[in-house]
């Protein structure tokens, strides 16, 4: 399984966001330069993130961004859905109608089990268990959520 740029900023800037969670926004120059994504690329995401109910933004001096909800209600299946769409590893799975071999396919089931298997994976992973790994790794206090 590849992942896509895109999820991997969005999950390093809402990891950023986890960290400070609580302690008000956040400037996104300070987010690009702590978790190396380029700034530009970061307001595109910030932009969607904000859209999608991750993230509230504020312009201005004062102005930055945080977290819209409690890091431990996100995990990671619902970051990458959200920036990534279909995460199948097959498009037989989502759209099963064009694929000939649909109903004979020996390897789908195989391909099924690989995806539940990455689903709960990710779907147990939440932004908070990885602020308090970023910390620890870092050398910092960890997450106070």
């Amino acid at each position: 399984m590849r992942i896509p740029m895109r999820v991997d900023y969005g999950v390093r800037a809402l990891v950023e966001l986890a960290m400070h969670y609580g302690e008000g926004p956040v400037h996104t120059s300070e987010i690009a330069a702590n978790q190396g994504i380029p700034e530009s690329y970061l307001v595109q995401l910030m932009n969607t993130l904000n859209r999608f109910g991750f993230v509230q933004s504020r312009r201005g001096p004062q102005g930055g961004h945080q977290l819209a909800m409690d890091p431990a209600s996100i995990n990671l299946s619902m970051v990458m859905t959200t920036l990534e769409g279909n995460t199948s590893p097959l498009d037989c799975f989502t759209y099963p109608a064009d694929c000939v071999f649909a109903d004979s396919c020996a390897q789908q089931e195989i391909w099924k089990s690989v995806e539940e298997s990455i689903q709960n994976v990710l779907s147990n992973i939440t932004l908070a268990h990885l602020a308090q790994r970023q910390n620890y790794l870092s050398g910092q206090s960890g997450y106070r959520g």
